[in-house]
């Protein structure tokens, strides 16, 4: 009779698991080897993996719609300490749990969404925003969320981006006969998509790169690198006076402890 092995398990199981977004090798085995976007994500990790530290040791990393978990797995290939990784969809956890089993990571993965981050009651060292932004009815708010709760010092962000990838710099104010600044096909744009895009009816709002960077910088977060088109690495600093904090917001302190008063 012929003895099962390790690889004919996983295998089975990524079978089982299918259809998977991200294509990962795990037991040798590619999980979506005939992903449309190609060697999807390492092949768009690779054009931007150089602007995080080498060495993470001891830093905590929260990854917000970690899908199959593949940017979590190798947050913990470069020696972070605590990494914990959310989504709202149990089926990708479900993948990323066997992904990061098989990968020899311990990932503390959970289902929640990115407007709930403050039931973690902590903030972390580098917050990882990649791909979920343009899926969200309200996506400056999971910015300003972001902020309040759970950012400590870096951000990497990542949205699907059209128009202009200019951003040139606006006045600080415009007066209401002014028409044409809104014209300008580099002035910061948010794109609404109200039936679907590439197939897609949860992409509702699609940036240039101006409204981007305006939208981080109004959040609180300012850019450090701008490695490629879609992908900014930022640092936290103050918000602007006038920008609210976000509904219900409550004081962490550095501990990750609630404060009152």
């Amino acid at each position: 009779m012929r003895h099962a092995k390790a690889g004919d398990h996983t295998a089975r199981r990524v079978r089982e698991l299918a259809p998977w977004f991200q294509n990962m090798t795990l037991g040798g085995v590619e999980t979506a080897s005939d992903h449309f976007l190609g060697d999807y994500p390492r092949m768009k990790w690779e054009g931007f993996a150089h602007v995080l530290p080498d060495d993470l040791e001891g830093r905590s990393v929260l990854e917000i719609g970690c899908n199959a978990g593949f940017y979590a797995i190798e947050m913990k290939r470069r020696g972070a300490g605590d990494v914990v990784a959310i989504d709202h969809d149990e089926h990708y956890l479900e993948q990323a749990r066997f992904a990061a089993r098989e990968c020899g990571q311990d990932i503390d993965f959970r289902n929640m969404s990115v407007y709930e981050i403050a039931r973690l009651r902590r903030r972390f060292d580098l917050v990882l925003f990649m791909g979920v932004f343009y899926h969200l009815r309200h996506p400056l708010l999971a910015l300003d969320l972001i902020h309040e709760h759970v950012a400590d010092d870096m951000l990497l962000f990542q949205s699907l981006s059209r128009g202009s990838g200019n951003s040139e710099p606006v006045a600080e104010d415009h007066s209401m006969d002014e028409w044409e600044v809104f014209d300008r096909y580099d002035f910061p744009k948010l794109h609404f998509i109200e039936q679907r895009y590439a197939g897609d009816p949860t992409n509702w709002f699609i940036p240039n790169a101006a409204a981007m960077e305006a939208l981080l910088r109004t959040s609180g977060f300012q850019v450090e690198a701008h490695p490629e088109r879609e992908v900014y690495l930022c640092r936290k600093t103050e918000r602007p006076a006038f920008v609210e904090p976000p509904p219900g917001a409550f004081p962490v302190s550095p501990s990750g402890r609630e404060t009152c008063g």
